[in-house]
């Protein structure tokens, strides 16, 4: 197995490894040490089946299920991704960290394409450590005092009808503006497009016009990298320290897979370092 960076800051390509078999023990601390030291990792040539798919993500923790996902289904974690022709809006279109609005966000996320257009349809992410780093350290120092806002509806409403959720309302939360990663122990951004709708300790004028900033400011290209899909191609990402942004460049084609998302724990900030204390880790066999 070898992984190889797409960038300094964020991203790295992980070939030599097959996906539909069980992770060895070796191999997988070999892709958890991966995923810290990256934050997304990109697998080529994969085919895996739901049950597959599913026992990949098991390995780094339990599996998270989408505030949407069908009641009826056989495979409640498995989230289709999906844009064609007929598509009104595709998932992930706006710069985001999957279901942040959750008491509890999800700790990474596992998506599979396996149709993709003849051109278009990439994937951009970005460093929220970087983002956070290339703040002043006042600015980093005050939004180690906020609370963001995430709300489920702000992102939501329009995309899926009230009916489909599955607790019947859009879930909402408050978390640290600056969360600490409960492994590596970096500071990161965690407020982002999709779901943070404000602070809780500034008025509204202060709250909407730093929010601005920072959405804008985490979007910048030095903080980034893009993944062009091939089909069967796999992307696994931290969703503590990053965000990303699905293109949808390729309409009408089309473009089909499928993600797992893996469960989270509560954001904390810590002003001092601290130790790694991700329960998950080794802990899946």
């Amino acid at each position: 197995m070898r992984i190889e960076p797409l960038s300094p800051i964020i991203g790295a390509e992980v070939s030599g490894l097959d996906l539909s078999v069980p992770v060895a023990q070796e191999d997988f601390e070999t892709l958890h040490a991966g995923l810290m030291t990256h934050l997304v990792l990109f697998f080529r040539d994969q085919e895996l089946s739901f049950e597959q798919h599913k026992a990949f993500g098991q390995r780094f923790g339990d599996l998270h299920i989408h505030p949407a996902a069908p009641k009826d289904s056989e495979h409640p974690e498995i989230l289709v991704v999906h844009g064609d022709a007929d598509t009104k809006f595709v998932a992930g279109e706006v710069w985001h960290s999957d279901v942040s609005c959750d008491r509890e966000p999800p700790m990474g996320s596992i998506l599979m394409i396996n149709q993709v257009p003849d051109s278009g349809g990439d994937t951009l992410f970005a460093s929220m450590y970087a983002a956070y780093e290339a703040l002043s350290d006042r600015l980093q120092r005050l939004l180690g005092e906020l609370t963001a806002t995430h709300d489920g509806r702000h992102y939501y409403v329009g995309r899926y009808g009230d009916a489909n959720l599955r607790d019947g309302s859009y879930p909402s939360a408050e978390h640290p503006a600056v969360r600490t990663h409960p492994v590596t122990g970096r500071q990161a951004l965690f407020v982002n497009q999709g779901f943070t709708t404000g602070f809780k300790e500034l008025k509204p004028a202060e709250s909407d016009a730093l929010l601005a900033f920072l959405l804008a400011h985490c979007a910048a290209p030095e903080f980034q990298c893009r993944f062009r899909w091939r089909t069967n191609s796999v992307a696994f990402w931290d969703n503590r320290c990053t965000q990303h942004l699905a293109i949808w460049d390729y309409y009408p084609q089309t473009r089909h897979g499928y993600r797992v998302t893996i469960a989270g724990d509560r954001p904390f900030y810590a002003s001092e370092p601290v130790l790694a204390r991700d329960p998950s880790v080794g802990q899946k066999t």
